[in-house]
This record gives C-alpha cells, sequence and structure tokens, in this order.
C-alpha cells in the first residue's frame, strides 16, 4: 500500500501527462526566475486578485507547492486543483498566490528535508532557502505583498504538505501559516522530533486535511501531529484538523477542499 501511494506521490506527477487546451485565467501570469539554491531556475506562476490594478492596498501571500497542477489542465499530469477558478469566483479575494513549478525527477529532491534510506531525497532546506531569500525578496519587490510571517503561508500536498510543515516549524521568521493536504510524514519521521525540540511561536497557524481512505497511516499520523503541537503551545484555534470521509490521495479531493482551506487561512492572516 505504501508503495503505491509513493508511486502516486513521486511518479504520476511526472510520467503520465493530460492532453488538454489551457484552462489558466487571466489573472495568472508566469515568470523565470535562477534558483541558485537548486541549481536549476524555476518557473513561478503569479495569481492576482481581480482588483489588484484598481487599488493600492498590499495582501497576504500564500506560497504554494506543484504548481504544474494548481492552475491550468494543459500542464496538469493528474488535473488541476482549480485554484484561479476558485478565486476568480470570489466577490473578495484578498491574497495572491505564488505556485512553484516542482522540479519533475527532483521533486523528492526539493520537498523532502531530510534523506530517505530507500527513496533518497533530503534538499528541502535548499529549497526553502530559494523561497526565503530569492524569491521572496522578488515578489515582494515586485508586488504590493504583506511581507510579515503573519501574512504569508506555505501550502502544499502529500510531500508538499510535508516541506511546509516543516517550513513552518524551521524558518517561523518567514512563514507563519501552512496548508497541510495529506502530508507525508511517513517519508520523514525526522519531522516529529523537529517539532518537538523547537520553540514555535503561538501565533503559528496550521490547516490539516487527510482522507480516510488515504493509506492506513495518514490519518493517525495526521493526528499525532496535531497533538504534538499542542503539547508545543500552539493555540487551539490556530490549528484546523479535517478527517474527510473516504478522501482519497489525490487531485481531485485536494482541488474540492481547496477554498475551505484557503478561506481558513485568510481570515486567520494578521
Amino acid at each position: 500500500m505504501r508503495f503505491k501511494r509513493f508511486l502516486l506521490i513521486i511518479g504520476i506527477l511526472f510520467l503520465t501527462r493530460i492532453t488538454a487546451q489551457s484552462t489558466a485565467s487571466k489573472q495568472v501570469t508566469k515568470f523565470v526566475i535562477e534558483a541558485p539554491q537548486l541549481d536549476t531556475t524555476k518557473q513561478i506562476w503569479v495569481y492576482l486578485p481581480k482588483k489588484y490594478e484598481n487599488f493600492k492596498k498590499h495582501y497576504p501571500v500564500i506560497y504554494m507547492h506543484d504548481a504544474q497542477n494548481l492552475f491550468d489542465n494543459e500542464t496538469s499530469y493528474v488535473g488541476e486543483w482549480k485554484v484561479d477558478e476558485y478565486l476568480d469566483s470570489l466577490n473578495n479575494n484578498e491574497s495572491i498566490i505564488i505556485g512553484i513549478e516542482h522540479g519533475n525527477e527532483k521533486r523528492i529532491d526539493e520537498l523532502t528535508p531530510y534523506s530517505h534510506a530507500e527513496y533518497g531525497g533530503g534538499k528541502g532546506e535548499n529549497y526553502l532557502s530559494f523561497i526565503k531569500h530569492t524569491l521572496k525578496p522578488k515578489i515582494d519587490s515586485i508586488y504590493r505583498t504583506l511581507p510579515q510571517p503573519s501574512n504569508t503561508t506555505l501550502f502544499g500536498s502529500s510531500l508538499g504538505g510535508l516541506i511546509s510543515l516543516y517550513g513552518v516549524i524551521k524558518h517561523s521568521d518567514t512563514f507563519g501559516m501552512a496548508g497541510l493536504f495529506s502530508p507525508a510524514f511517513w517519508i520523514n519521521p525526522e519531522i516529529y522530533k523537529l517539532v518537538e525540540n523547537t520553540n514555535i511561536p503561538k501565533t503559528s497557524k496550521f490547516y490539516f486535511l487527510v482522507g480516510t481512505a488515504e493509506d492506513e497511516s495518514m490519518v493517525p499520523n495526521q493526528i499525532k501531529m496535531i497533538e504534538l503541537l499542542k503539547t508545543k503551545g500552539v493555540l487551539e484555534h490556530h490549528i484546523s484538523n479535517n478527517i474527510v470521509k473516504d478522501g482519497q490521495h489525490n487531485e481531485q479531493f485536494w482541488s474540492k477542499h481547496f477554498g475551505e482551506a484557503y478561506q481558513w487561512l485568510h481570515n486567520n492572516a494578521n
């Protein structure tokens, strides 16, 4: 069961592509940036609120992983999250979304903070360093952002959930909130020890989502992490624990629940 789930989160993302026309909103643009921490370049997707050009206000920012799957069927491999469609439907969408494309065969390297004996990886710190020291300063210089940690979120699914939690714990001076869909804690159980040994700001906030039809370890692992966060002083109302009956480890599940997570994170930004 675990091996099948591993194939889903690692392999199918870049081995099997859906052929489709672009469905990206006109609010979405892209640019390419050097990522010296990863010795590569990264394509970045930017979603701006519909009213961005008409007002001079500043906005919270959500940094999301696996950008290929967020906005566009043409680039998605297993179906898009429809992030832009959801945000376009809102009368008052007041967040900037930054999507970071995964590195295809390097995805496991980028989104795991620790190396796994069988699957490798472990360059997540470099990936977060790219976001923190290269990408975020660029975004803050180009767009009208609220750059404080309390207005800066990391958001992802599976390995993206794992690295998002790690980022908020390890780099709380930059990231204050995390959206954690089906976080793959099983591949890096060292994450529990990190949380146990870290002083976590009481202002940190976490939105968790998992389905009961995922691997049998997923729900217990989420509950274990939430209980650990509470022992570290994270306030009860700063954690949203969502366990969905029959929810599966796939883009359709994550897409269906993106809106609920977005609203919680948006309403809890400062």
